[in-house]
């Protein structure tokens, strides 16, 4: 199954986009949040993350994550998609 990132991932790949095109439209797009979790201490937060991991989530950071995982991505091209990716987030917080 594809989407908007694994697409675009492959772009880059293929050599049809640059990673700064790719970089400037994650930073362009809106990315899904996750849950915040109520926790009153780290220990907790990490409790909770081991008893219920995160659920994939499609057209969302864990399609960068993935590719890297898969060597799809060097290191620093995911460093600069992650860049992109906090840097889309932050402007989003900032227009709430």
């Amino acid at each position: 199954m594809t989407s908007e990132i694994s697409d675009l991932i492959a772009a880059l790949r293929s050599g049809s986009m640059t990673l700064d095109e790719v970089a400037l439209l994650f930073r362009k797009r809106s990315w899904p949040r996750s849950p915040a979790v109520q926790s009153q201490n780290h220990l907790e937060l990490a409790e909770a993350a081991q008893n219920d991991p995160e659920p994939y989530v499609r057209n969302s950071f864990d399609d960068v994550v993935a590719a890297y995982d898969q060597g799809k991505l060097t290191d620093d091209e995911y460093a600069v998609l992650l860049q992109a990716v906090t840097e889309s987030k932050r402007a989003e917080d900032l227009r709430e």
